[in-house]
């Protein structure tokens, strides 16, 4: 019986078998330098990364010149990116809001780490990814990826770790350091390596960046969502600061930054996003104004008279008949009704659909006088320039963060990117939880069920911030309660919209794997070692804990229903009807194995150590096998053991 791998999945042997599949004359054996001893050589697939470059080359490739962004590191950052690694989630009910019914997740841990746990359960399902790292100004916190500690001297150095060999949270990323731009770049790059595998084919995602890296950043999501899917920097108002004054007198080597900005790129360069509109000024909500008519475009059968005008370049902004047709109707109201009524109060007796064109006596220019009416508008369609919105905004409900983004430019994004019904928003550097605070927001206003996935690093707080002074350890704890007391405080203050509204969120939290790591050598084994390897699970794990790690394994969402009964004194979990069941009892009867296989699972799982023999465990095919007969062939593959 096989077992499950509870490990995340190597993505370089995805790769590999992807390239295979396209050009099997690329794919060679090399050897296993980790798994080969001095008396059995090992070999392992590899690519001919020279015959590949020719293959997809129309002409000789010769040299190594190209046109390329690179950094020290980036080699690593990609090895570290595709890497498996034998880690969980494990569950927190206790921390945990409507953990029954829920279907949001909230996930503590580095996010290097589970974005490679969620790549099978969440591959291709995310319809949006929201980020806003660390913006490299000097003082932020850098991830400290293994990958990037490369030199032990130069990590001491930069204080990576503590005295004490824990993750050193306060350092700071000074600008004069030698990997400066190197690090920063190397930590977003195999991160958003991964992201990108979670996206939708319609999905989008968009970082939030300042001055720093921008630049750097843009390169770097060229290469990995490919320049084709670039939509747009959108540019965002930060508060005005006055920290220059002091020094106006004798001349600013640099303005105080005004402005943050959103990068967004999709997944497929064909996705649309949608017309979102900002709310226009009381005199442009209720006043038109005339706007010349002629377009700098060049389409000769969009050039004909309009009273008297033909262009000679260029072209008129509609077609002929409708330009016609709004020249009668600017006539029609002169003649009729203009003594007696505005042209706005014209327009809306008649359905405010009627368009308007004129020619100005004495008009110049390419218009010669010719201009059409711009109705009233109660919205003016968005641009790139967002500056009438700030990018931060204090999260209210007395939460304590520095500088919380703001929940309404989120909500805008989600509209901008069409997400609505059960789609998944993302956020790996969730912060304060402001994107999760955003989504209940909307799902309210809108009655819509997005979801959303939050991962923070439990980054501690500074003994000296409000925040700690509140009683709040580290910034997990304030994105759960922010996440709290939002959702009580939408559902208290519309009570009758909100009652089907999800606000609770379910916590995992990274760990390590939940098996045994057994590594010893056969003469390394003793007595006592052989007693205590009767279970491979280890001793503080939880049915919870194992089922959560069968799904991770399995590649099923994390977020669904589930249930657990007794059957013959015997715990019985099925999760989300039948997709998988699992019972991880030390000692497995066989009617509870023939109970499991009368529901017809997708999938079953059961303890390795529940069988006590070799023949108890293919008796279970069996069992399998005589209830499911039409799917006999494939009893091996969804049946399995930890």
């Amino acid at each position: 019986m096989d077992k499950l791998r509870m490990e995340s999945p190597d993505m370089t042997a995805q790769n590999i078998d992807r390239i295979a599949a396209l050009f099997p004359n690329c794919i060679t054996e090399m050897l296993d330098e980790e798994h080969s001893t001095p008396e059995k050589k090992v070999y392992k697939r590899a690519v001919n990364f020279e015959l590949l470059k020719q293959m997809l080359s129309p002409d000789v490739v010769d040299g190594d010149e190209a046109y390329e962004f690179t950094w020290v590191g980036k080699k690593a950052a990609i090895v570290e990116a595709n890497k498996p690694i034998r880690k969980t989630l494990r569950p927190c009910v206790a921390e945990s809001k409507d953990w029954d019914t829920t279907e949001n997740l909230y996930i503590e841990g580095d996010n290097l780490e589970v974005l490679k746990l969620l790549q099978e359960s969440y591959l291709g399902k995310v319809k949006m990814i929201y980020i806003d790292p660390p913006y490299n100004t000097g003082h932020d916190f850098v991830y400290p990826d293994s990958f990037i500690m490369d030199n032990e001297d130069y990590n001491d150095g930069l204080g990576y770790y503590d005295e004490n060999g824990n993750v050193n949270f306060s350092r700071e990323n000074a600008s004069n350091a030698g990997k400066y731009h190197s690090d920063w770049c190397s930590m977003i790059y195999s991160r958003l390596l991964l992201a990108r595998n979670l996206l939708s084919d319609d999905g989008f995602i968009a970082i939030s960046i300042g001055e720093e890296e921008s630049y750097n950043l843009r390169k770097i999501c060229n290469e990995v969502f490919g320049d084709a899917n670039f939509r747009n920097i959108l540019a965002v108002r930060r508060y005005d600061k006055n920290l220059n004054l002091q020094f106006a007198e004798n001349g600013l080597a640099t303005m105080n930054v005004g402005l943050e900005y959103i990068l967004v790129y999709s997944k497929n360069p064909t996705t649309k996003m949608v017309a979102i509109y900002k709310a226009s000024s009381d005199e442009r909500s209720q006043s038109g104004y005339w706007k010349g008519f002629w377009n700098n475009a060049d389409r000769p059968t969009m050039r004909y008279d309009i009273l008297g005008v033909t262009p000679a370049d260029g072209q008129w902004k509609w077609k002929k008949e409708v330009s016609d047709e709004a020249v009668a109707n600017y006539i029609e109201y002169e003649n009729n009704y203009s003594s007696k009524m505005t042209l706005e109060e014209y327009w809306l007796a008649t359905g405010k659909s009627k368009r308007f064109i004129r020619r100005r006596p004495g008009g110049t220019g390419k218009n010669l006088g010719v201009e059409h009416w711009v109705a009233p508008a109660d919205g003016i369609l968005r641009n790139s320039n967002w500056s009438d919105l700030l990018v931060s905004k204090p999260a209210g409900m007395d939460i304590k963060f520095d500088s919380p983004k703001n929940t309404d430019v989120l909500k805008e994004l989600v509209k901008l990117f069409g997400v609505c019904g059960k789609d998944i928003v993302c956020d790996f550097f969730s912060g304060s939880a402001s994107t999760a605070h955003a989504i209940l927001e909307l799902n309210a206003e809108d009655n819509e069920s997005r979801n959303y996935i939050m991962v923070q690093i439990p980054e501690p707080c500074d003994e000296k911030s409000d925040a700690y002074k509140a009683g709040y350890k580290n910034i997990c704890e304030i994105g759960k309660e922010r996440i709290r007391r939002a959702g009580d405080k939408i559902k208290s203050e519309s009570p009758m919209t909100t009652q089907d509204l999800d606000i609770g969120f379910r916590v995992l939290k990274l760990d390590d794997t939940n098996m045994k790591d057994v590594y010893y050598a056969p003469d390394d084994y003793d007595q006592g070692m052989l007693a205590g390897l009767e279970s491979n699970i280890k001793d503080d794990r939880t049915d919870l804990d194992l089922l959560v790690g069968c799904l991770i394994d399995w590649g099923l969402p994390l977020s669904l229903p589930y249930k657990s009964e007794q059957i013959d004194g015997c715990t019985v979990h099925t999760y989300n009807d039948g997709d998988l069941i699992a019972c991880f009892e030390a000692n497995i009867p066989e009617s509870v194995v023939k109970e499991i296989a009368k529901r017809r699972p997708l999938r079953a799982v059961f303890r390795d150590s529940g069988f006590a023999s070799s023949p108890e465990k293919i008796n279970v095919f069996e069992i399998f096998k005589l209830y499911m007969p039409e799917d006999a062939n494939d009893i091996t593959k969804r049946v399995r053991v930890i």
